[in-house]
């Protein structure tokens, strides 16, 4: 049923009621029955409140409708409501209003998603492999201003280091040592030197280690390893980090 249809039946109601007292299509009240309620008034028959002249809304109920008579008594010129029945489309929607509201308002599912054993920290410090350490040096510390440590030999990583501070954060610079360095291969690609990795720290490398192992994340050594800072330090395969060779080392 449309609405406009419902709004149809909605005004045929009070005829119907009428009907109820015994006012047919066409007709006063029949013999024997009480007449119809004038506007603003109610009627009262056998303890249930009649709608009388007043608007009706379409879900209100009429104990005494009755099919009206036709002229002549035989088929009735108008059909009443239905008894014990009322409302149509929008006492369906009101009797489901409530269920809509009650499905809207249920909390969404959640999963219970276990949180990791550690945590990446901040950047620690971008590393960069260069072909002249002292020039390097020179152009951070004489050119730029900054504070630049001085070279640091650490030959179980075939490595010289020279750190530059930045307040927020550091600059790594690298140079071969020894002839298995693998800066060495590195600047033999890249023979004016450039970005060779990112130094992120974590909260528990060892737990760290387990699972990047257990999410197939390759790792460059068995055990961590002591870096430039004294702490342990793991490096991630850069295939496995979208081309980026990646360090973790202990907060």
């Amino acid at each position: 049923m449309s609405l406009a249809t419902a709004g149809s039946f909605a005004r045929s109601l009070p005829d119907l009621c009428s009907a109820g007292h015994g006012r047919s299509a066409g007709h006063g009240p029949r013999e024997g029955t009480a007449a119809s309620p004038q506007p603003g008034e109610s009627c009262r028959s056998n303890g249930a409140l009649c709608c009388g002249a007043r608007p009706l809304a379409v879900t209100h109920r009429c104990r005494h409708a009755t099919l009206a008579p036709g002229p002549h008594g035989g088929v009735p010129g108008r059909a009443a409501l239905p008894r014990g029945r009322s409302g149509g489309l929008l006492s369906r929607l009101q009797i489901s209003a409530p269920t809509i509201r009650t499905l809207s308002s249920s909390k969404p599912f959640s999963q219970n998603i276990p949180s990791c054993l550690w945590k990446l920290g901040r950047l620690n410090h971008v590393a960069i492999a260069v072909p002249d350490l002292e020039k390097a040096q020179s152009l951070y510390k004489d050119v730029l201003g900054a504070q630049v440590s001085e070279t640091v030999a650490l030959p179980e990583h075939g490595v010289y280091t020279v750190f530059v501070e930045l307040g927020n954060t550091k600059l790594e610079l690298l140079h071969p040592l020894g002839e298995k360095s693998p800066i060495a291969s590195f600047l033999q690609k890249n023979k004016t030197g450039g970005m060779h990795h990112i130094c992120i720290e974590v909260d528990d490398i060892k737990a760290a280690m387990t699972e990047l192992k257990e999410k197939k994340i390759r790792i460059l050594s068995e055990e961590p390893k002591i870096g430039a800072h004294g702490k342990p330090v793991i490096f991630l395969h850069p295939k496995d980090c979208h081309g980026v060779l990646v360090e973790l080392e202990q907060a």
